[in-house]
């Protein structure tokens, strides 16, 4: 342990399903339910699944084990981790944890409100005959470009408040009050309430012919790089590595733990939770196209199309109890979403705590005030461009750079075999040193080949066609200034106990 980095007393997981459950919950969130399936169809159908479980086997579980097995060593947050490591890569957990927290929370945040608002209007099918219209014209009343800003939309600014507010309450009450005793609730309801759906939607008329789209096999879309790339991109990004989250989690684990177990349990239930939803995702859509005697190709839409304009649709042309099937499609978006937000305000309200000593109320408090203010910008008529653009840099970038640099640190400057050498200390499921091999070498490369492929795409096509004026003001400056901000807040000494 360094000099002078001490952190407060670790709370603990009450249970071991506590921390499983909490863990899943980062993990599971609005990207498994609209997201995967939609990659899955346009990547191969069952075919992507080869390239899928292929890059959750040899990039997702070791990554996973590397953050578990370290936070539960060093005892501390991401920053606090790597800063035990090396002083000099203090910065580098600062980073992950500041665009996490000012970044994707910021927006992310904001989309969950947008899923709490739609819950709000399944009780009377408020979207109307044209969901198309009222999500963009109506609701988020989209502006012309990124710097048209206009007016906040009051409807997502009162349901971002009680989203920020939930948020706040569960991390306030602390590990076992709040993260522990929410997530026992959430991921067994969310469950619950995927397989009711799943099992509703596979009844519905024509869902086979939807299941067979999503799945079937395109085993010459194999050959493409692209679908090898978006396999690992969706491992990388669904599981919540990198984040510093799992590292904080891991922190709060007895000293005898199952760590290698685990971080299989977790990368599994998670990858499992995509399948099954895609399975109720295509059902519905499958039964939409028998409805409007139409091919699968002409009513399937991408991430945010999907989940407030098909889906409403298609709960709109329901046979029987729409309104029901639509109070349980997006209650499931809202606990996913909320899973997953509290486990990123977490990880940041640990490194405040481990750096600086505050109380764990008064850190909570201030970082939703500032979270439920900084995504206000999200809640406007051009939000819709500022979070399509910091996500996709935050993402392609930010988090992918951020786990290549990961890697070195563990792989190459602590060297892998001594963080193997205390998992293996401490549970019975042994890794063996190939392990070492996948943190130095192939985890590293397979990122570095996902972040250079991304990067040649935007040099010859701008993303999404947006000017390149937005693109390096909103995108590439977000990436920047949180770097900014971790390199200030890692040059401050650690305070002492006295």
């Amino acid at each position: 342990m360094k000099k002078g980095i001490t952190v407060s007393h670790r709370p603990q997981w009450k249970t071991h399903i506590g921390f499983l459950l909490a863990a899943i919950g980062s993990a599971i969130g609005l990207g498994n339910i609209w997201r995967f399936p939609y990659l899955c169809y346009k990547n191969g159908g069952g075919a992507f699944l080869i390239p899928y479980f292929l890059a959750l086997v040899v990039v997702g579980i070791p990554f996973m084990i590397i953050e578990i097995g370290l936070g539960h060593k060093m005892r501390g947050s991401a920053p606090a981790s790597y800063a035990r490591v090396s002083t000099r890569w203090e910065w580098l957990g600062w980073w992950q944890v500041i665009f996490v927290m000012f970044g994707i929370q910021l927006y992310y945040t904001v989309v969950i409100a947008w899923c709490f608002y739609y819950f709000l209007l399944s009780f009377g099918l408020s979207w109307g005959a044209d969901p198309n219209n009222f999500f963009f014209n109506d609701f988020l009343m989209i502006s012309k470009a990124p710097f048209e800003l206009g007016n906040i939309r009051s409807p997502i600014l009162i349901s971002l408040a009680i989203v920020w507010f939930l948020n706040w309450l569960i991390v306030f009450r602390g590990v076992e009050k709040g993260l522990e005793r929410a997530n026992k609730i959430f991921m067994p309801l969310l469950f619950l309430l995927i397989l009711v759906l799943v099992g509703w939607s596979i009844s519905l008329p024509g869902s086979s012919e939807g299941i067979g789209v999503y799945l079937k096999p395109d085993f010459e879309k194999l050959k493409d790089i692209r679908v090898w790339i978006d396999a690992v991109s969706q491992i990388f990004f669904t599981l919540s590595i990198a984040f510093g989250i799992l590292i904080t989690y891991a922190s709060y684990l007895p000293k005898k733990s199952q760590i290698v177990k685990d971080s299989v349990t977790i990368s599994v239930a998670n990858c499992s939770f995509s399948l099954i939803a895609g399975l109720g995702v295509f059902s519905v859509l499958g039964y939409m196209a028998h409805k409007l005697s139409l091919p699968i190709d002409k009513v399937v839409s991408k991430s945010i199309g999907l989940a407030f304009v098909v889906f409403p649709k298609a709960i709109g042309m329901l046979p029987a109890f729409s309104q029901l099937f639509g109070v349980l499609f997006f209650s499931c978006l809202v606990i996913a979403g909320l899973s997953s937000s509290v486990s990123i305000l977490e990880a940041f309200t640990s490194s405040i705590i481990d750096k600086f000593h505050y109380s764990r109320k008064t850190v909570v408090s201030v970082l939703a005030v500032a979270g439920f203010f900084g995504s206000t910008i999200f809640t406007t008529q051009g939000g819709l461009f500022w979070l399509d653009i910091v996500d996709h840099f935050l993402t392609q970038y930010g988090l992918v750079l951020g786990g290549i640099l990961e890697c070195i640190l563990i792989g190459w400057i602590y060297k892998a075999y001594v963080l193997r050498e205390h998992i293996n200390s401490v549970c019975q499921l042994r890794l063996l040193s190939w392990w070492d091999y996948a943190v130095k070498v192939v985890i590293p490369v397979t990122l570095a080949v996902v972040l250079v492929n991304g990067f040649v795409k935007e040099i010859t096509t701008p993303y999404e066609g947006y000017p390149w004026l937005a693109l390096i003001l909103i995108g590439r400056d977000w990436v920047i200034f949180t770097l900014f901000f971790a390199i200030i807040v890692a040059a401050r000494p650690w305070k002492e106990y006295q």
